[in-house]
């Protein structure tokens, strides 16, 4: 009777679950990443104290306490270094154009450009060239904005279908690969030549192709009108063919492209 209250009572006595362990697992520490220190040396100006001439102020950062792109650089050292540094930033993943900005000589997006692991080089940071300057890295764009609405860029037809939406081809759809990608990020346009010396009048070559994306757009009826626009000296024909816009377009992109197949639609009109 006594065995079968015994074997009753193991039967309902929850089972303990043991770990093994050795002493060489308690005394386990997590490996720490040597330092690699590298110099970020980024341009500051303050329009509070316009007397002062801008100046590179070096920052140094251990890479391996860092995200790999040049945003995760300036975004530690505004957070945990000076909180005074001034740059644009937004979606972090290509798409808005916010962090354009002109780093170790190229126009590009800080958050798709990649920190060069080497600690013997440092990285110097610029906000975007040729342009005015709001206070640090932040340019004004005004002026590139304004030129933008400029060329109308949005859908322009009168006949608007009743009852559904307006159709378009594959054909007709694919012609407009390539341009439609455009994030307005300005670092075509302040890598060209062209646009330094005339932005007042020259268009530059991210609205040129933001044009001609509507010129070429099936759907749209005002073609004719927005050729006349682009029909004189400045607006259209300071491009010079250098190729620095689809060189430098942090999306590869190709406004040259676009701006010659203007030029051709205009000379064949």
């Amino acid at each position: 009777m006594q065995s079968l209250v015994a074997r009753s009572a193991l039967k309902r006595t929850p089972a303990v679950r043991t770990f093994a362990s050795s002493a060489a697992r308690l005394q386990a520490t997590p490996s720490e990443k040597p330092v690699l220190n590298k110099e970020f040396k980024i341009y500051r100006w303050n329009p509070d104290t316009p007397a002062e001439k801008p100046t590179l102020q070096s920052y140094t950062l251990d890479l391996n306490q860092c995200g790999p792109m040049v945003l995760d650089a300036l975004i530690k050292i505004k957070n945990e270094m000076d909180p005074t540094l001034t740059f644009r930033r937004s979606c972090r993943e290509g798409i808005c154009g916010s962090c354009a900005m002109n780093i170790n000589g190229q126009n590009t997006l800080a958050c798709l450009c990649r920190i060069d692991r080497n600690p013997s080089k440092d990285s110097k940071i610029y906000p975007l060239p040729h342009m005015y300057i709001v206070k640090d890295l932040v340019p004004d764009l005004t002026l590139f904005y304004k030129q933008y609405k400029s060329i109308e860029p949005y859908l322009k037809n009168d006949n608007v279908p009743e009852g559904r939406e307006f159709l378009q081809s594959v054909e007709d759809r694919k012609k407009l690969d390539g341009m439609y990608e455009c994030i307005l990020c300005a670092c075509c346009s302040t890598s060209c030549p062209s646009y330094w010396w005339n932005q007042d009048e020259y268009l530059g070559p991210a609205t040129l192709m933001a044009a001609y994306r509507w010129m070429a757009d099936s759907r749209d009826a005002y073609k004719a009108q927005r050729m006349e626009r682009l029909q004189n000296e400045m607006s259209l024909y300071r491009c010079h063919t250098i190729f620095n816009c689809a060189r430098t377009c942090p999306k590869g992109l190709n406004p040259a492209q676009a701006i010659a197949k203007i030029k051709l639609e205009l000379a064949a009109d």
